[in-house]
């Protein structure tokens, strides 16, 4: 059974952390750098283009669709998190989210790294994946326009993003790391609010957005939080 449980707000781990993200320059994660510096983490990040960055820290320059494992581990090596917020922005980018997540694996296996914070979809709670192959075939949070209107035709637009992010799930999985997958709403660049609410498994009742800054908070938030390890929390506004 699907279960429901919203996640606790305390932060186990207030001292300044060793944080890896990964695509800092995309919409999510440029608010997770930003936030993560102003908290006074030291940060380094891994990215395609380290040009694009708006902060100057530490960075590594790889293309996770053909991913350097060197580069890799010296990223996530003596890291206290890696947080990724890579993710295909189109069908053809599909594929980059499972083999660059694998490769990041990978590289926190190799040298024993062992956080790691994921970012997916809200959709994925009723997605099959070949981990994964019979989930709930509706979600008991959504309303009846995303079941029936919304969210039909948005699966068969976006396919091909959903099965990259149905593997990128499935290795999360069975990585063996302390992980957390968090499915994000329909995300916008609304400023942050701090107020949203979190379900593990299923999305929550009546909320279906949530705002790229109100996301990274969230993930850094729970970065110390051993109740979170191994859940997939839908987060939504």
């Amino acid at each position: 059974m699907t279960s429901y449980r919203p996640a606790p707000t305390k932060n186990l781990e207030p001292r300044p952390l060793k944080l890896t993200i990964v695509a800092a320059t995309g919409g999510t994660g440029q608010h997770l750098l930003s936030q993560a510096l102003a908290a006074g983490h030291d940060v380094s990040v891994v990215v395609r283009n380290p040009d694009r960055l708006a902060e100057d820290v530490p960075s590594f320059r790889v293309d996770l669709t053909e991913p350097d494992p060197v580069a890799l581990k010296t990223a996530v090596e003596g890291t206290d998190a890696v947080l990724s917020a890579l993710g295909p922005r189109g069908n053809a980018e599909a594929g980059v989210a499972s083999t660059g997540t694998r490769a990041i694996i990978a590289a926190m296996q190799a040298t024993g790294s062992r956080r790691l914070i994921v970012v997916s979809s809200e959709s994925m709670t009723t997605i099959p994946s070949p981990g994964r192959p019979r989930p709930p075939k509706h979600d008991p949070g959504e309303g009846f326009l995303l079941r029936y209107v919304i969210g039909p035709p948005a699966r068969r637009i976006l396919r091909k993003q959903y099965a990259d992010l149905g593997l990128m799930e499935d290795a999360v999985r069975e990585s063996g790391l302390d992980w957390t997958i968090v499915r994000p709403a329909l995300l916008n660049d609304r400023p942050p609010t701090g107020a949203y609410q979190t379900a593990v498994g299923q999305k929550p009742k009546g909320v279906f957005r949530i705002s790229r800054a109100d996301l990274a908070g969230y993930m850094l938030r729970i970065v110390g939080r051993p109740d979170t390890f191994g859940q997939a929390i839908t987060i939504a506004q």
